[in-house]
């Protein structure tokens, strides 16, 4: 017989579930209110911008933003669309391609850093001591979120949501 989540573990769950919903639609209100698109197209600038070269296959987009890949599709339509992203076409693999932030996505990025780090710290930061922070990354750790890979990079450079 398989062991059953505790109430505890249980009760954990629901709030971690709610929290995050909660919080990212907050966030995601704050973006908007000044004057922002949503929060995916900053975390996808985010890993361009990270990427040595700028450039990341969409599949490797993907992987380090946690959506699906149809979602992934359309929100590189959405970045090349908006002139924020290139495409381009993988000179090895003729089939594959590459997604490339331009500078007009680099300046954005950076731009809504400013909204999105006082939207972080309105509805996180304020709410939490540092060694709070610290203590929560290490439980979010024992689940499998590796807060050494969120860590605060550089002011202006931001950090990812997912």
């Amino acid at each position: 017989m398989k062991r059953k989540p505790s109430l505890e573990a249980t009760a954990a769950w629901i709030r971690l579930v709610r929290v995050q919903t909660r919080v990212l639609d907050a966030v995601e209100q704050d973006l908007k209110k000044a004057g922002f698109p949503p929060l995916a197209w900053y975390d996808a600038l985010l890993e361009l911008s990270r990427a040595p070269t700028g450039e990341l296959r969409p599949v490797e987009l993907e992987r380090q933003m946690l959506l699906p890949q149809y979602s992934t599709s359309r929100l590189i339509d959405r970045l090349v669309d908006e002139g924020l992203a290139a495409r381009r076409e993988c000179k090895i693999d003729k089939r594959g391609q590459f997604v490339e932030i331009t500078e007009a996505g680099r300046e954005l990025q950076k731009k809504m850093w400013g909204a999105y780090s006082a939207a972080i710290e309105k509805h996180v930061g304020s709410k939490l001591s540092d060694a709070d922070a610290v203590k929560l990354c290490g439980l979010l750790d024992r689940l499998g979120c590796s807060c050494s890979e969120a860590q605060s990079p550089a002011i202006g450079e931001g950090t990812s949501a997912r």
